[in-house]
């Protein structure tokens, strides 16, 4: 689904991230891990082509992401960020649908399919369909941030710290849901985060990045018994 090969970023001459090596299969979840400006969020926009690496191949679903138009490329990818960016003015409604009504669906299917992700994401559509942002919690408008990011049924699902606004309880609760929608609708997921524990909850994969490069790779129980000091250095913040 994804492969980054020996991908480099460089900016006024000084490395950002590189040289990075990477393959994401089909239903994976993985984790790109770290420190603050250890690379992990330059590393996401490297794939949906907001950055361009300097040199080597980054491909999404089999093409070169300078063979893609960028339009086209964003959206086939679901994004979620921590600032989520809803749109005030819009009801929860048309937010969720925003990507679709731009692909040209019609207003029948756009409805049905609003309706169909905000009950998967907790929020049922005669209840909230038609409140505006101001009118949620943080963790409603982070709901309704992952409802929009699926609403056109993306295979690919990039995040962005997404969880990192909201009390450890409703993050908690977050995290929950995102996995269960993960599996249900097998989606393949690069998620940024600096949270540990939230890495071993989610991940299927951890990618540990350290001042730009890939230090580890493995599972959560490798994670806990690797014994590189970049990753004892993460384990020791629990």
């Amino acid at each position: 689904m994804i492969s980054i090969r020996d991908a480099t970023l460089d900016l006024a001459g000084k490395r950002i991230v590189g040289p990075l090596d990477l393959a994401v299969s089909a239903g994976e979840t993985v984790v790109l891990l770290g420190r603050s400006g250890s690379g992990k969020t330059t590393t996401l926009r490297l794939i949906n082509a907001l950055a361009l690496a300097t040199a080597g191949r980054i491909s999404v679903l089999g093409r070169s992401v300078e063979e893609w138009d960028p339009v086209r490329l964003r959206r086939s990818i679901g994004y979620v960020i921590q600032e989520i960016g809803l749109f005030p003015h819009m009801t929860v409604a048309q937010n969720t649908g925003v990507v679709p009504r731009l692909e040209g669906w019609s207003r029948e299917r756009i409805e049905n399919r609003v309706a169909e992700l905000l009950q998967l994401v907790g929020l049922p559509a005669e209840e909230f369909a038609q409140r505006y942002p101001a009118q949620l919690s943080g963790g409603q408008r982070q709901r309704v941030g992952v409802a929009r990011a699926l609403a056109a049924d993306p295979p690919i699902l990039l995040c962005d710290e997404p969880f990192g606004a909201v009390d450890p309880v409703t993050r908690s609760e977050l995290q929950s849901e995102f996995v269960r929608l993960t599996r249900q609708l097998n989606k393949t997921v690069v998620f940024v985060t600096h949270d540990v524990r939230e890495a071993l909850r989610l991940g299927s994969s951890i990618v540990l990045l350290d001042s730009g490069r890939i230090v580890f790779r493995g599972s959560a129980d490798e994670f806990e018994r690797s014994d590189e000091l970049a990753v004892a250095a993460m384990r020791d913040s629990l």
